[in-house]
């Protein structure tokens, strides 16, 4: 019979890592290796490091010029200059060299008249020590340089030289076994064309033993373990007896087949904490195999790195002896309101940008296991367990994933997805260094509507108007009245149903979606896709509720394109370029124009003017008609400005 887990009793994440952390000895596991300081970058010190010799070790001259007994040119003025022997009462020094003995002070070369090669003559006195580096003045010997537990950077190493020091005693970089689980992992030395059906590629154990590293511990990755309890059981016993700490990636679920916890256990382990409140990263487990932390992470990506995030990077950096590095917060407003689950904390994915005088959030997917919202991420929202949301007019605290001049220079774009979008955003990255396209999808009505609260500088959309057959300029009236703005033609682009290659089911338009058997992927309401959809059904008299899975939603024309090519529907409508992307079947509905809403107030900023030039650049016109399925003879056209 099989035995699933269950998560009798959850932690906060503050409690689960509050008992993680007081758990082990971490002290204790904390040994000692010497490095030349050329190697040192990054390692933390085990012990303090000590001058071994002053800086500068002799008395020097910091400019050109000549060295001189500061008292022999007291009384000397444009008057009464006083005249030197050179060799006797002058030296020529260059900066840098050993003032001669018997010499105190430094003329600059700029206030040195020489009336011959024997003479130097001066109009004013020097004092001693003047334009002099004493011995000692950076470093003096026998001093403290850095304590121990301190992270050596690069301009440390500097120092540390200056001082004689060569090489110096840090802390062993702590080792982690990194066990990747599960009989669907394929190995990514296994990949060939392509992944079998029921597959998932193993990354996980590639991104957690990047996160190890880059944070100053060592990764051991171990092959990937199958599914069998007694043998993970055993892997983990001995990675806890060689390593510093072992992390088992899957199987921590509450599923039949999640073994990790039963692993543990069989490994003579004490589980502290089965499942936290937390979103995405709730199966995590952690635990102890005698003194040696073991950590449960789960397998879906974004799910791992909290886990990481939460658990394992602060236990490394107590291995290591330094304190947490906590994210820089900033105070942001959200582009819209975001739900919540009340008694998780939730950690929300955002694009941050400024608009007007505001930092806007905008939120990205927000499944455990969609890693590019972790990619494409500019900062963390974290919504308390006593919230169910936060709402668009409430300043929210975000942490930051990206330096902040770099997210200041983003330009928030909200509203209908294209596949577009996404070269506007590369080609302003190469064109203007740190200008990026920030873009949240939701819609084309939601992109007026954050236009309108003045969440966003420009929103994409492609409304119909099915009385006239106009596109976005009933909406803008409707829903922008009294904002000015300008409407960019974008492009234009082929609308059709997506099906699967040699489309099996026959479908030869809208009104075959009625047929017995056939499947219907949507997109989400408010977007210009479900408008044409509905206008098309409306003119043939088709119910909505004769198409099985009308109210079955995606945000993205290539999730549509997705969603066919994986068999989970048999249609979808989206454009041209999703379908051609994934080598999917395309019957044509119509040709729609995509247009840029801009308000007037952000028109001129610097970054929409370089996205304009973007635009109507003869490469943006030949990067997108190579996707297939878009007309650009109008591209970057002011077709007209309203309010």
């Amino acid at each position: 019979m099989n035995r699933r887990n269950v998560y009798l009793q959850m932690s906060s994440v503050a409690d689960a890592r509050a008992r993680f952390l007081a758990r082990f000895p971490w002290s204790d596991r904390r040994r000692g290796e010497d490095v030349s300081v050329a190697d040192s970058v990054g390692r933390v010190l085990l012990e303090p490091a000590f001058a071994r010799v002053s800086s500068p070790t002799y008395h020097g001259a910091a400019m050109d010029g000549i060295a001189v007994r500061a008292r022999e040119t007291w009384g000397a003025s444009d008057l009464e200059p006083r005249e030197l022997a050179v060799g006797e009462g002058a030296v020529y020094v260059n900066t840098g060299d050993a003032v001669p003995e018997g010499f105190d002070a430094v003329v600059m070369i700029e206030d040195v008249q020489a009336p011959d090669e024997d003479r130097v003559r001066i109009e004013a006195p020097a004092f001693p020590w003047q334009h002099v580096r004493k011995v000692g003045e950076d470093i003096v010997a026998t001093e403290m340089l850095f304590p121990r537990h301190h992270r050596v950077t690069p301009w440390c190493t500097g120092a540390l030289l200056a001082g004689g020091v060569a090489t110096v005693t840090v802390v062993r970089k702590p080792r982690f076994l990194v066990i990747p689980t599960g009989d669907e992992m394929l190995d990514p030395s296994e990949l060939g064309e392509g992944v079998p059906a029921g597959a998932i590629i193993e990354s996980n154990s590639i991104v957690l033993a990047g996160l190890v590293t880059a944070r100053g511990g060592a990764a051991f990755r171990h092959d990937g373990l199958r599914d069998d309890v007694d043998e993970i059981g055993r892997v983990i016993a001995s990675g806890a007896e060689t390593y510093d700490a072992v992390l088992v990636i899957g199987g921590s679920s509450a599923g039949a087949r999640d073994f990790t916890k039963r692993a543990i256990e069989r490994a003579g382990g004490e589980v502290l904490t089965h499942g936290v409140t937390v979103m995405p990263g709730k199966p995590t487990l952690l635990a102890a195999v005698g003194d040696t932390p073991v950590v449960g992470v789960p397998g879906y990506p974004v799910s791992a790195i909290v886990a990481f995030d939460e658990f394992v990077a602060p236990a490394l950096d107590a291995m290591l002896g330094v304190h947490r590095e906590e994210r820089r917060i900033v105070s942001a407003t959200p582009a819209r309101k975001i739900a919540s689950k009340l008694g998780m904390e939730e950690l929300v994915r955002v694009r941050l940008g400024r608009v007007g005088g505001d930092l806007v959030a905008s939120p990205l997917p927000r499944g455990a296991g969609t890693v590019t919202s972790i990619t494409k991420a500019d900062g963390i929202l974290r919504i308390g367990t006593d919230l169910e949301g936060v709402h668009p007019d409430r300043p929210v605290d975000v942490e930051l994933l990206r330096p902040r001049a770099e997210i200041e220079r983003n330009l928030v774009a909200v509203g209908s997805h294209d596949l577009c979008l996404d070269v506007i955003d590369d080609m302003l990255r190469e064109r203007e260094a740190g200008v990026s396209l920030s873009s949240s999808h939701v819609g084309s009505l939601g992109g007026l509507k954050a236009l309108a609260n003045g969440r966003c500088h420009l929103a994409g959309s492609h409304l119909l108007d099915p009385e006239d057959g106009t596109y976005n300029r009933s909406w803008i009236a409707r829903h922008l009245a009294g904002v000015p703005v300008k409407v960019v033609h974008l492009v234009t682009r082929e609308q059709g149903l997506i099906v699967a290659r040699g489309n099996p089911r026959g479908i030869g338009g809208v009104e075959d979606l009625t047929g017995s058997g056939v499947t219907f992927i949507n997109r989400q309401a408010g977007s210009g896709t479900r408008v044409l959809l509905d206008y098309e059904l409306s003119k043939r008299g088709i119910p909505a509720g004769d198409i099985a899975g009308y109210e079955t939603e995606e945000f993205t024309h290539l999730a549509v394109a997705v969603a066919v090519l994986s068999g989970a529907a048999d249609a979808g409508l989206g454009v041209l370029a999703a379908a051609r992307a994934l080598d999917l079947d395309f019957v044509p509905v119509t040709s729609e124009r995509y247009e840029l809403v801009i308000r007037d107030d952000f028109f001129d900023l610097a970054p929409v003017q370089r996205l304009l030039d973007v635009i109507r650049s003869p490469e943006f016109a030949r990067r997108v008609e190579e996707l297939g399925g878009y007309g650009t003879a109008e591209t970057g056209r002011l077709v007209r400005r309203s309010g």
